[in-house]
């Protein structure tokens, strides 16, 4: 008798490496019930992107994780954050945001991308040995979006730490530890007090900007966003630009180490990284998840989600579906452009995400500059234990000129 499939985000088997419990999910129970939990999950690509773009059945008004999704909803009704919005409240309030990351506001930043990036690799010249993770790409991201939020140059750093203590997770364990919650308690706090000192001494930022905007709430009458409101968008900004590229980038050094003739590649045609950015984010996407809530019965080919639960739209799975992509597990940053969901997808895409590709194009483009190889210490990696983001905190190289 075949054993049942499990999927256990919070388990060891799912933080060293998801592959075949992804694999059994998309074949055998692609609808999926966690009885431990109590969410349903998909891993197809048809059915996630369907999800995605089902926001009115599949709702991100009751939170975005676990922790989130299986709390009454009242306890969320005080957090102002867009990702935790359906339409029309999100569409307006995006909207505010979302020229600061049209495709030519992005180029324009380009030159201040490099400049950090480069700013961060030049220490490592002259080195043989560095962590790609630990010593720049866990680094550079948190500078670049918190240099745009306006947080001072003296305490762009903590952000990332405080961070990542939110986001660790315990092997089981759904919910922030008491240092987790601390943490967040502490970049709230943060933020908020930032917002009010914008108010008061504007700069050249985004958050002395968000002060001055007025939005429609709906009833015709224009106000401007209140302080709770700016800094939601700030922790929501400076957490997804900060994580995102940094694990991105360690996916990216790991994947290029173990098919060097890619990388080899990238050395000889830089114009490559885009594709290779592009091939990366559907083997192994920093986001492996997104969470919804089911507002009423939706049907797929494998089975019913019934309403009134915890949606897991499992992207890690879904960019390695078979019936979607040839021969899936291959890294080939040839393979043909397809509908891209490894920054989300439908109305919660990502905001920054032109901007993490450049983030990411950039950063390959100069680590290949410098290195015709990054062979990596594979005894030395360490994966994080984090809820929705995938990647590693360290992971050690040797370089070859």
């Amino acid at each position: 008798m075949t054993d049942v499939v499990e999927f256990d985000p919070f388990s060891d088997e799912y933080f060293n490496d998801p592959t075949e419990v992804y694999r059994r999910l998309r074949d055998e129970a692609p609808v999926y019930f966690s009885e431990q939990y109590g969410f349903y999950a998909l891993s197809r690509f048809v059915d996630v992107v369907s999800a995605h773009r089902d926001w009115q059945r599949f709702s991100s008004a009751h939170g975005v994780d676990l922790s989130m999704l299986t709390k009454d909803p009242s306890m969320l009704r005080n957090i102002k954050m867009i990702i935790m919005m359906d339409p029309p409240e999100h569409d307006r309030l995006r909207a505010l945001v979302s020229r600061v990351f049209t495709p030519r506001a992005v180029a324009a930043l380009e030159p201040m991308v490099r400049q950090v990036i480069t700013s961060f690799l030049e220490p490592l010249d002259d080195r043989e040995r560095f962590d790609a993770v630990a010593d720049f790409s866990a680094l550079f991201p948190v500078e670049i979006i918190s240099r745009m939020l306006g947080v001072p140059e003296g305490e762009r750093q903590q952000i990332r730490h405080w961070l990542d203590v939110g986001l660790h997770r315990e092997r089981g364990q759904m919910d922030p530890t008491p240092e987790g919650m601390e943490a967040m308690l502490h970049a709230g706090i943060y933020y908020y007090g930032l917002v009010a000192e914008k108010r008061q001494s504007p700069g050249d930022d985004m958050l002395s900007r968000l002060t001055q905007v007025a939005v429609d709430r709906g009833d015709g009458i224009e106000t401007g966003l209140d302080d709770e409101e700016i800094a939601g968008f700030a922790s929501l900004l400076g957490g997804a630009g900060a994580e995102t590229v940094t694990k991105l980038i360690g996916n990216a050094v790991m994947l290029f180490h173990r098919n060097p003739e890619q990388w080899e590649r990238v050395v000889a045609e830089p114009a490559l990284a885009a594709p290779a950015v592009e091939e990366i984010l559907r083997m192994l996407p920093p986001s492996q998840y997104q969470g919804r809530f089911s507002v009423e019965d939706v049907e797929f080919e494998g089975g019913t989600i019934p309403a009134g639960f915890p949606v897991l739209l499992i992207t890690g799975a879904a960019t390695r579906d078979p019936r979607a992509f040839e021969r899936p597990d291959d890294f080939n940053i040839d393979r043909p452009a397809s509908v891209a969901i490894g920054f989300g997808h439908g109305v919660h895409s990502c905001l920054g995400a032109a901007l993490a590709r450049m983030e990411s194009r950039i950063a390959i483009e100069e680590l290949a500059k410098r290195w015709q190889r990054l062979e990596v210490d594979e005894s030395g990696l360490r994966r994080v234990h984090m809820s929705n983001v995938a990647g590693y905190s360290n992971v050690p190289v040797r370089v070859v000129r």
